[in-house]
């Protein structure tokens, strides 16, 4: 049984973060249990939109171990339900710095992508 589409594609936090995903080489985008999901070419999901009924615009997302502690102690941030090796950024919550959200992201993303993937990010302008 297929899981309920759990978000709205019109979502602007969701077109926003789509924008930020789609600028990494080779990311694709795909639903997996109602949420969309990012990963890095074939590899490892980097990054999923929503993380349940109290937190639909949130972004879960690997971090990078030397950050962990300082993001857990910012209140934006949450250990998502069924992803307890990874941490959420509930994008509703006040300031919502996009550049932020970017390098999260890109962290993220670099944490799962082939040395073929890193090259071609690093090589972009």
């Amino acid at each position: 049984m297929a899981h309920p589409r759990m978000y709205d594609d019109g979502d602007p936090l969701l077109v926003r973060l789509r924008e930020c995903c789609a600028a990494l080489p080779e990311v694709v985008e795909f639903e997996s249990h109602g949420r969309p999901n990012f990963r890095a070419g074939s590899r490892r999901v980097f990054a999923v939109y929503g993380a349940g009924p109290s937190h639909p615009h949130a972004v879960i997302l690997r971090i990078d171990p030397a950050d962990e502690d300082g993001l857990r102690a910012d209140a934006r941030f949450f250990i998502p339900p069924y992803y307890p090796d990874r941490l959420a950024l509930d994008l509703d919550a006040t300031p919502l710095d996009w550049d932020e959200v970017d390098e999260l992201i890109e962290s993220a993303y670099r944490s799962v992508a082939s040395t073929r993937m890193l090259g071609a990010l690093d090589a972009d302008p």
